[in-house]
Formats: structure tokens, C-alpha cells, sequence
């Protein structure tokens, strides 16, 4: 589904990283990434073995091989950026706890409709953070 999802994303939008959970640890999907020229986070799957490297997207999937079994695997997601993937499902899922469904049915009202939710959960986040000190 991956290679499929790059496709739909215009060819001269830069794509710095994408990162994804380790059902995406395939060749097909390190291929389309490194054919993209952007950089894969997406963790090594428990049993995984070196690849041939054959192409960009398998070089770039033994490094992460490599430096996740020496670092170990908690290091490594901090260091690669991976654990920051988390922030996102947690707030995906404070956006779908306002309603798994939009109510308005034209395109427009529907993107209004989304717009108005993001400002509630920005601005519940922002009650929450503490002030700064001066």
C-alpha cells in the first residue's frame, strides 16, 4: 500500500522521511522510499536479516539493521526520530475522539468541519501546558 500511497504525492514535493510501523520493513516499500530520495523510519522487523544490497532502499534498510542492533532498539528509536510517530496516532486519536464521522456533506463544510475540531484539540492542548517562567 506504500508505494501506492507515494505515487499519489506529487513528484516535485519534497519527501524528506516517511515513517511507518514495521509491517512496512519490505523490500518494495525501502525501494520506493529511496526512489523518492527520502529517508525510511521504520524499524526493523524481530527477526530480520541483512539484505543483498542491491538496491538504495536495501542499503538504507541494513544500516537501519545495523544501528538498531547495536544500539538496541530503544535507543535506536530515539535516534532515528521514530518515537516522535507516536505523538501523531495520539493526537489521530484525540481527532477521531470528536467523532469518527463529519457531519456535513459538501467538500468545503466538510474541511471547515475538520478545521474546527483541529482548533478545539489546539486549544484544549494549550489550557494544558503549563506557563512559562520568566
Amino acid at each position: 500500500m506504500l508505494p501506492e500511497r507515494l505515487d499519489q504525492v506529487a513528484p516535485q514535493q519534497e519527501t524528506g522521511t516517511v515513517t511507518a510501523d514495521g509491517a512496512y520493513d519490505t523490500r518494495k516499500c525501502h525501494d520506493a522510499i529511496a526512489d523518492r530520495g527520502a529517508n525510511a523510519d521504520i524499524p526493523p522487523r524481530n527477526n530480520a536479516k541483512s539484505w543483498k544490497p542491491t538496491t538504495a532502499g536495501a542499503i538504507a534498510c541494513n544500516e537501519a539493521l545495523r544501528a538498531s542492533k547495536y544500539l538496541g532498539r530503544a535507543i535506536w528509536r530515539r535516534w532515528s526520530g521514530y518515537h516522535l510517530r507516536s505523538r501523531v496516532e495520539t493526537k489521530m486519536h484525540c481527532v477521531k475522539s470528536l467523532g469518527q464521522s463529519l457531519m456535513a456533506r459538501d467538500f468545503d463544510r466538510q474541511v471547515a468541519e475538520i478545521h474546527v475540531r483541529i482548533a478545539v484539540l489546539n486549544r484544549y492542548t494549550a489550557l494544558g501546558i503549563p506557563p512559562l517562567r520568566p
